[in-house]
């Protein structure tokens, strides 16, 4: 069954015109009632359970999914995950035949998977825990192969296609490439070597320390993949306001196209500088030479937008080569941290080739060292 492009963009940006639903096969209220739904497709989720009436699904050879459809899926062979994050961040556990509410997306994981949408509705993998449904095409050699998915037609609604950013509770607006406001709070972004390198722990506690010192923090993950782990973090560290790239309707930003990611960092700042708000937060997913954090790091809006830059790192020689490589890019790097910090030999390493403080991540919950960082 081929979908035409008026039937996949069929609401536009004020919902002034609605195009011709595609068909497909209608879903029971009790069938959608009983799926089990992704963090990711929470924002779609919460419709279903005010109204779960007039949803369908659309199958078929001709049926391409794209990045942010929502997918119903069943789970053919369970892999290394065995669980998906619920809406809420419950951990449901999978089992066998179960039908599952998910959202394509691309993946990027060196600690677990690369990942692409496909070209069809064939089998995929879950290949993201908050749910996050496409073809693995690489992975860690320390885990599982991925759990696999049966995709059983992408969910429609009157409007057609149901898609992340058409249920999203924020918009993008690729237009506005700049945050500078007359009067905005100081933004922090914090970066790091690679996965694991201690960024989210990082984040959590300059929130922490600076809730502590009587300052308003917000928070915000700019990349990644959606996953409530991190937002729910910010919020326990004192956050008073948590947004990331899934509030705008995209369940990943690999591969998005560069004029998206700085939309994403831009908007992140102007919805989370409220006038009480004293100290943006914000997380970069990834290394610096994963292409989509390397590209905003070299962008103008970049240095335009954020204030300051602590750079979490694994390890020593992490350290040096990445504060060496912002440092070229014109970024103003205030302090390292991270996972290097858990070892005082690495630290000292660290200390003694870098220009800036090396601090333990414990640390910057103390609300004078934050405030020196700040």
């Amino acid at each position: 069954m081929s979908v035409s492009a008026e039937q996949r963009d069929t609401v536009d940006e004020n919902a002034t015109h609605v195009a011709v639903a595609p068909p497909g096969t209608p879903l029971s209220a009790a069938r959608l009632h009983r799926v089990k739904k992704a963090y990711t497709t929470r924002s779609v989720a919460a419709r279903i359970d005010a109204d779960p009436s007039g949803y369908a699904l659309l199958d078929g050879p001709e049926v391409v999914p794209h990045p942010g459809d929502v997918v119903l899926a069943r789970i053919e062979r369970l892999g290394n995950h065995t669980r998906l994050e619920s809406p809420v961040s419950r951990r449901q556990t999978l089992f066998v035949g179960d039908e599952v509410l998910v959202a394509y997306g691309h993946r990027y994981a060196p600690d677990q998977f690369e990942a692409e949408v496909p070209a069809d509705l064939g089998p995929a993998h879950l290949v993201a825990a908050g749910g996050v449904a496409a073809l693995a095409t690489a992975k860690h050699a320390r885990i599982a192969d991925a759990t696999a998915l049966r995709p059983l037609g992408l969910l429609t609604d009157d409007h057609g296609i149901v898609t992340l950013e058409r249920f999203a509770t924020h918009r993008l607006s690729v237009a506005a490439d700049t945050a500078r406001q007359s009067r905005r709070p100081t933004v922090v972004a914090v970066l790091g070597t690679s996965m694991n390198s201690g960024k989210s722990t990082t984040v959590s506690s300059l929130i922490r320390g600076a809730t502590r010192s009587g300052l308003t923090v917000a928070a915000g993950k700019v990349t990644g993949t959606g996953a409530g782990g991190d937002p729910h973090g910010f919020a326990d560290a004192g956050a008073s306001a948590v947004l990331d790239f899934t509030d705008f309707g995209f369940p990943s930003t690999f591969r998005l196209e560069h004029a998206q990611v700085r939309g994403l960092l831009t908007a992140l700042v102007r919805e989370l500088s409220t006038p009480d708000v004293d100290v943006v937060v914000l997380e970069v997913a990834d290394g610096l030479y994963q292409d989509e954090t390397s590209r905003l790091v070299s962008a103008s809006v970049f240095r335009e937008v954020v204030d300051r830059v602590v750079f979490a790192a694994d390890g020593a020689a992490g350290a040096v080569g990445g504060a060496e490589v912002l440092t070229r890019a014109g970024v103003p790097v205030t302090a390292v941290s991270g996972v290097l910090t858990s070892a005082p030999l690495a630290m000292r390493e660290a200390q003694s080739l870098l220009s800036v403080p090396v601090i333990e991540t414990a640390a910057l919950t103390e609300p004078d060292v934050v405030r020196a960082v700040l």
